[in-house]
């Protein structure tokens, strides 16, 4: 389960570990977008964050949406929200909570980190997981559209696609975020519903460190820089 994540500037408009990739130019933007907003040191579900996703005319769009899927024929906002922040690579394209937005409505959901809690004696104790060299993580997502009816004004909303750990996240909790590098972004954003699928068998954790947080990171009421430093 990936249930808290920090997301902060400031980013660079280039990416620094693989200049071999030729970086979209949609990502200059994005990262314009995350170093205008204010700094997020522990977004909980239901909060509004950027997301990366097509237009019905297949342009790239940078949008908030909130976090929590609800799916399109819901009829009411309380079916998926706060309880479907996350989607099993495994069963995402079969799920009904899910297939749908994962044939047509994927998207990117950048982070600089995301936290996870590992038992540790009678306690958990919550470690945040980043890039070494605070390269932001680009987590694969799915995004939908609600309406109560044709007149409302639509819900958006989104979620994070998890799957097994990797050898460093595998540290901490039996889960992780599905993690993109450049490489597997337009064929996620834009490729049909099979090459999604072997984006997701294909992804690698890219190299990652962690280390012990403050347990005020629990709570959704805290949010400050601390939050992300060693406990």
């Amino acid at each position: 389960m990936c249930g808290r994540y920090a997301l902060y500037g400031p980013i660079s408009r280039h990416r620094k570990n693989r200049p071999d990739v030729d970086v979209p130019e949609w990502y200059s933007a994005l990262a314009d977008a995350i170093n205008a907003r204010p700094m997020r040191f522990n977004v909980a579900p239901t909060d509004l964050m950027p997301i990366v996703g097509v237009n019905r005319d297949g342009g790239i769009s940078i949008r908030e949406l909130r976090w929590g899927l609800v799916p399109y024929w819901a009829k009411d906002p309380k079916v998926g929200g706060a309880k479907a922040i996350n989607a099993r690579a495994e069963t995402v394209a079969d799920k009904p909570m899910f297939r749908e937005a994962f044939k047509r409505r994927r998207c990117l959901v950048p982070a600089s980190g995301y936290f996870e809690w590992k038992p540790e004696g009678s306690a958990k104790q919550p470690y945040f997981i980043h890039d070494p060299d605070g390269e932001l993580l680009m987590f694969a997502g799915l995004w939908e559209s609600w309406r109560e009816t044709k007149e409302s004004e639509p819900l958006y909303t989104y979620t994070i696609v998890t799957g097994p750990p990797g050898i460093v996240s595998g540290d901490i909790h039996d889960r992780a975020p599905v993690i993109l590098d450049e490489t597997a972004w337009a064929p996620w954003l834009s490729g049909e519903a099979a090459d999604a699928a072997d984006v997701l068998k294909a992804a690698a954790e890219p190299r990652l460190i962690y280390h012990p947080v403050p347990k005020a990171v629990g709570s959704p009421k805290n949010d400050s820089p601390n939050l992300v430093e060693p406990a």
